[in-house]
């Protein structure tokens, strides 16, 4: 009896089982069926988005890193030795501040020689210009002594200043930010003696996209933050913006930014510019995916009565992954944004969202 009921449960088991599965292809064979059939009407299955006005956040931000406003190099203009040196490095300095004094017995010889040739050049001058009116000398000879006597006031001039190029002077505030030479220190023409950086007024050197560049002004006033006091806010105005792109299109743009007492910004560290550019209206927008064979083609494919259609549009600025339509096209219209490489003009479509 037990055996018997055993039985009875597994064949009503199997039978279920072969039900279930008899149901289950019959499913998956009506879809495939469907599938077919929609595949054999022609019917090309498309993305589609519709075109749409929206409003859009213009403001946007920039990295990049500060560099002094102001920077200056020292070269040595004159041969001699080091005799007297006033700062190192880390010296704040002022414009006119005495840096070094440079040996200046060789330059003053020199001075001294130019002196006595200026006058005696003169001298002969204004002799043979005296002679020429009796007929002493000839005008070749007045010329010639002109010619040296000029020659020699260069000369007394160039060794003059020379003379003042052995006291060297800062010509801008700031600090001594490298110092390569010591008293002793003999110098050649071209010398590097001094690097001076004035840190009051910094620049933040960023690159702007060609699709922001054009909202820019010269004089626009710049939020700045920087990452080692990211609570303080700095004021910057834009003080350059490059004329040409490299080769991404990106345009170089510095701001000129004030330091905070305190809170001092150095040359090379990291910072933000934050731009806020006015609201704007609002702009018909489409996926920058509906442009088929690149945005400079401006062409997209809409859907008229279940059809995909060529439509030339006038394309605008670019947000992202939108793209602003300034003709063409109207508020609600359906574009194709994936599936074009199956379409032709007039293609039957199956329009997904």
């Amino acid at each position: 009896m037990k055996k018997f009921l055993l039985y009875t449960v597994v064949i009503v088991a199997v039978l279920a089982l072969i039900i279930w599965k008899l149901q289950t292809n019959k499913k998956e064979s009506s879809a495939r069926t469907a599938e077919v059939k929609e595949q054999t009407s022609g019917a090309v299955p498309v993305q589609v988005a519709k075109a749409a006005y929206n409003t859009f956040d213009r403001d946007f931000s920039a990295n990049g890193n500060f560099a002094a406003v102001s920077q200056v190099e020292f070269s040595s203009e004159v041969a001699g030795r080091i005799t007297q040196l006033y700062v190192d490095n880390g010296s704040v300095v002022h414009p006119g501040m005495v840096l070094a004094r440079i040996d200046n017995d060789i330059v003053n010889a020199d001075l001294q020689t130019a002196k006595n040739n200026l006058s005696q050049t003169r001298t002969d001058f204004e002799r043979y210009t005296k002679a020429l009116a009796s007929g002493g000398v000839t005008q070749k000879q007045v010329d010639d002594a002109r010619l040296q006597y000029n020659n020699a006031q260069s000369r007394y001039k160039q060794v003059s200043k020379n003379i003042a190029n052995t006291t060297i002077k800062s010509p801008i505030n700031g600090i001594v930010n490298r110092n390569n030479v010591n008293v002793g220190t003999y110098l050649s023409l071209g010398t590097k003696m001094f690097e001076i950086v004035d840190i009051s007024k910094l620049k933040l050197v960023v690159n702007v996209p060609e699709s922001q560049v054009v909202n820019l002004k010269m004089n626009d006033k710049v939020k700045v933050t920087a990452n080692v006091y990211p609570e303080v806010s700095y004021s910057g105005k834009i003080t350059f913006i490059a004329a040409a792109g490299d080769a991404t299109l990106n345009y170089p743009v510095e701001v000129e930014v004030t330091n905070v007492k305190g809170k001092q910004l150095r040359a090379g560290m990291y910072g933000t510019a934050n731009f806020s550019l006015p609201e704007q209206a609002p702009a018909l927008l489409i996926p920058r995916t509906a442009f088929f064979g690149g945005l400079n083609n401006n062409s997209v494919y809409v859907i008229d009565n279940g059809k995909a259609k060529t439509r030339r549009v006038v394309g605008g600025r670019v947000f992202g992954d939108k793209v602003e339509v300034r003709g063409g096209l109207k508020e609600g219209e359906t574009v194709i944004i994936s599936g074009q490489v199956n379409l032709t003009d007039g293609t039957p479509v199956n329009a997904q969202q």
